[in-house]
C-alpha cells in the first residue's frame, strides 16, 4: 500500500454488524453534508457485498433518518448491460432501496447504458459536470468494493484506465469478463470527502492483505490507487475477511 495513504480499518464480527455500522455512518455523513451544503451526494457500488446494506437503508428506522429529498445518487461504475438486467448495478439498487424510499426520480442519476460505451462515459461525465457545475466533482461519499483480483469500481488490473490522470468517466473492456464496463477514474473517486470500502467473506482475505500490506503496485492491485488527498478512507471489513488484521485509525 502507498505508505502516504491514511486510512481507518474497522473490523466487525459479522456482516450484519458491518452493515449496521455502515448505515449509521452514512446517516451521519448525509446529515453533516446537508447541514453544510444543503445536499448529500453519494456514489454507489454494485456487486453482492452492498446488497444487504441497501436493503437495510430501505427499512425502518434507517430510511426515516436520511433526507432523501436532498440526497443525490450516482454510481461509481456500471456493467455495460441493459437496465433491466440483474447484472446492472442501478437495477439492483432500485429493487433493494429506491422502491422503498421517497426519493425524487430526478435525484437518481443512472449511467445511460443504452449508448455505445464511449458515448456512455462521455454522457455520464457531462451529467456529473452539469450537476456539480462550478464546483469540483467532489462526492460526499463513495462506496467501493474489492474484487478478489484487487479491482475496485471497474478499475481492473492491467487495464489502460489505471493510467488515467484526469477526474472523469471512462469505458473499459474487461477481458476476463468479455464485456465493457463504465467507471469513474481513480482521480475522480479520490476527490471524495469520504470513501468506504466494504469487504466481506473469507474469499477476500488474501487480496485484502495484499492491498493493505504489500508495497504500492497499483497495476496489480488497482484498489491501491484510492488515495484521496483531502478525504478519508475507511475500510469496513468483517472478521472472515480480516483474519488477524488489527483495526487501525491513522
Amino acid at each position: 500500500m502507498n505508505t502516504d495513504v491514511k486510512y481507518s480499518l474497522k473490523v466487525f464480527q459479522t456482516v450484519h454488524d458491518l452493515n449496521l455500522a455502515a448505515a449509521e455512518l452514512i446517516v451521519a455523513i448525509a446529515s453533516e453534508a446537508i447541514a453544510a451544503r444543503d445536499r448529500f451526494t453519494i456514489a454507489l457500488s454494485g456487486g453482492q457485498t452492498p446488497e444487504k446494506l441497501y436493503s437495510l437503508l430501505g427499512e425502518s428506522p434507517w430510511r426515516q433518518q436520511i433526507d432523501w429529498i436532498n440526497t443525490f445518487i450516482f454510481w461509481g461504475d456500471e456493467r455495460y448491460v441493459l437496465f433491466d438486467s440483474v447484472k446492472n448495478n442501478a437495477h439492483q439498487a432500485k429493487s433493494l432501496l429506491f422502491d422503498k424510499i421517497d426519493i425524487p426520480a430526478s435525484n437518481v442519476h443512472v449511467i445511460p447504458v443504452h449508448l455505445l460505451p464511449s458515448e456512455v462515459a462521455r454522457e455520464y461525465e457531462k451529467t456529473l459536470e452539469g450537476f456539480f457545475q462550478s464546483d469540483s466533482m467532489r462526492f460526499d461519499l463513495v462506496l467501493l468494493g474489492l474484487g478478489t483480483n484487487g479491482h475496485t469500481a471497474s478499475l481492473f488490473p492491467g487495464t489502460p484506465v489505471l493510467n488515467e490522470q484526469i477526474a472523469g468517466v471512462r469505458p473499459v473492456y474487461v477481458i476476463e469478463e468479455e464485456m465493457y464496463r463504465i467507471t469513474m477514474t481513480a482521480p475522480l473517486i479520490n476527490q471524495a470527502r469520504h470513501i468506504f470500502f466494504l469487504v466481506t467473506g473469507v474469499n477476500k482475505r488474501e487480496i485484502l492483505r495484499h492491498v493493505l500490506g504489500d508495497s504500492y503496485q497499483p497495476k496489480k492491485y488497482p484498489a491501491q490507487l484510492i488515495a484521496p488527498t483531502h478525504g478519508e478512507v475507511t475500510w469496513l471489513v468483517d472478521q472472515a475477511a480480516a483474519e488477524s488484521m488489527t483495526p487501525r485509525n491513522n
